[in-house]
């Protein structure tokens, strides 16, 4: 495995993150689409976009080093499992008026990478670190208060991406490689549904001619250059850091819930934020400080 880069996964997870925050403003332009019938073309345009991709940015032997190793087809089918389904989560979110709460759940996720890597990376937080993460499990747990019953969407959205990012943090299998495999397992699924059971927009021939269409389309790279850069960045960085780093996405949201599409954001939930945003300030001024002594 290469080096650890801090300076390069730094950059990568917060080009990722910039990416999935405008993403809202995405899937609004596809809001008539049917959630799953998004999904679906998403993992069509994706395979073939990565495998072009792939054709551009070699990886030397990756097919044969999994053909050697055939429990790693397991470990991307189940991670792509897991991403397929926080993309269908979160474009129901998106397009059913529930974008606070899908905010919520990116919030959760920190948290749950956190856990995930405290129980199974065996990763240590520093005192500073451990202030942060109580900051912003208060924010989270008023959240929760808030809301008067359990947050479903929010829940699925942190925990489905939590176990996404670990599994392939540890899986060896560089990132556009492991991507292309995992849309390509999609595949079949995405098809038989498509072609069989869906009558949504899409199954119509004069939707082709649409600017909707080229939208549609355009779901493989706008999916996959978010997923490399996440991938690549989680070789680089702790994966308490890497969680750390993803309270950009939600807060872009938030913004956009509010001032774009209406939803109401009153000022006990506000709270609840600051206390986020709060823990997210002193976890990154502390790894500021120790990525510019190093």
């Amino acid at each position: 495995m290469a080096t650890a880069n801090p300076r390069r996964g730094y950059a990568l997870g917060l080009t990722a993150y910039v990416i999935w925050g405008l993403f809202p403003l995405y899937f609004k332009l596809l809001e008539r689409i049917p959630a799953l019938e998004i999904i679906t073309h998403r993992a069509i345009w994706s395979a073939i976009f990565g495998a072009l991709l792939l054709r551009v940015w070699k990886h030397p032997g990756w097919w044969r080093e999994l053909r050697e190793n055939p429990k790693r087809f397991a470990v991307l089918g189940a991670s792509g499992m897991l991403i397929a389904s926080n993309w269908m989560i979160y474009v129901w979110a998106v397009n059913n008026g529930h974008m606070l709460e899908a905010s919520l759940g990116y919030y959760i996720n920190p948290l749950i990478n956190v856990l995930l890597g405290m129980l199974v990376l065996r990763e240590r937080l520093l005192p500073l670190q451990w202030i942060a993460v109580g900051l912003a499990a208060i924010g989270v747990a008023q959240q929760v208060w808030q809301l008067g019953s359990l947050p479903w969407v929010s829940l699925t959205l942190a925990l489905t991406f939590g176990f996404y990012g670990l599994i392939r943090k540890q899986a060896p299998v560089a990132a556009l490689p492991g991507l292309v495999v995992e849309t390509w397992m999609l595949l079949p699924l995405a098809l038989v549904w498509l072609l069989a059971f869906s009558d949504g927009p899409s199954a119509h021939a004069d939707f082709w001619s649409t600017r909707e269409a080229l939208w549609l389309a355009a779901a493989g790279p706008i999916t996959l250059v978010p997923l490399v850069c996440f991938n690549a960045a989680a070789r680089h960085l702790p994966y308490a850091t890497l969680g750390f780093l993803q309270y950009l996405a939600p807060t872009l949201v938030l913004l956009q819930a509010t001032l774009l599409f209406g939803e109401h954001l009153d000022s006990t939930r506000l709270l609840s934020f600051a206390f986020i945003w709060a823990g997210l300030i002193v976890y990154s001024a502390d790894a500021w400080y120790r990525l510019s002594r190093a």
